[in-house]
């Protein structure tokens, strides 16, 4: 698993019921991009989580002008 700053973790719930939640990776806290992350709620909570096998990152998008380089 490899995030960036400003990407977002999707973690999928385990149960039935359980809704997945997202957060933004707001510090990357291992080499080359792999865990820990310190992570933001919308409600504005942070944790540092390594997450397992039933998260995903959802890379940002790069500005139009990044893109270009």
């Amino acid at each position: 698993m490899e995030a960036h700053t400003g990407d977002r973790l999707l973690m999928h719930g385990r149960t039935v019921g359980q809704h997945d939640r997202v957060a933004e990776i707001i510090e990357v806290l291992g080499d080359g991009g792999a865990p820990p992350y310190r992570l933001r709620f919308d409600d504005g909570h942070e944790h540092l989580m390594s997450p397992g096998p039933d998260s995903v990152v959802q890379h940002r998008e790069a500005p139009e002008d990044e893109q270009a380089r």
